[in-house]
């Protein structure tokens, strides 16, 4: 299995919360860490905003990407989320085992 990191922001810690509790729950991720305090500026819908956001660093496998990103958008508040995948070149090879066991399609 690959290894995966996805990042995500959240508007507020609760939203981040939840978000990472239904997915870790529902094994499409074996860990997610939430940092407060992200600042982001960005354009939307034509005007440039600067908000403080949650990052989400979600820890999953390639094979369940395609089920947390349908999950992610269904209960994320934002019309149109963030979510990055990454790919994990490498690491501690029982870390790496650890997530493909947590995180099952």
């Amino acid at each position: 299995m690959t290894a995966l990191l996805c990042l995500s922001t959240c508007p507020d810690a609760a939203t981040a919360t939840r978000i990472s509790r239904v997915l870790v729950e529902e094994q499409l991720a074996a860990c997610v860490n939430r940092v407060p305090g992200i600042a982001s500026t960005y354009r939307w819908q034509g005007k440039i905003h600067d908000d403080t956001e949650v990052l989400l660093l979600i820890k999953t496998t390639r094979e369940c990407f395609d089920a947390l990103h349908a999950r992610l958008v269904e209960l994320h508040p934002y019309e149109l989320p963030e979510l990055i995948a990454l790919d994990i070149a490498g690491g501690h090879a029982a870390y790496l085992d650890w997530i493909s066991t947590n995180a099952r399609p």
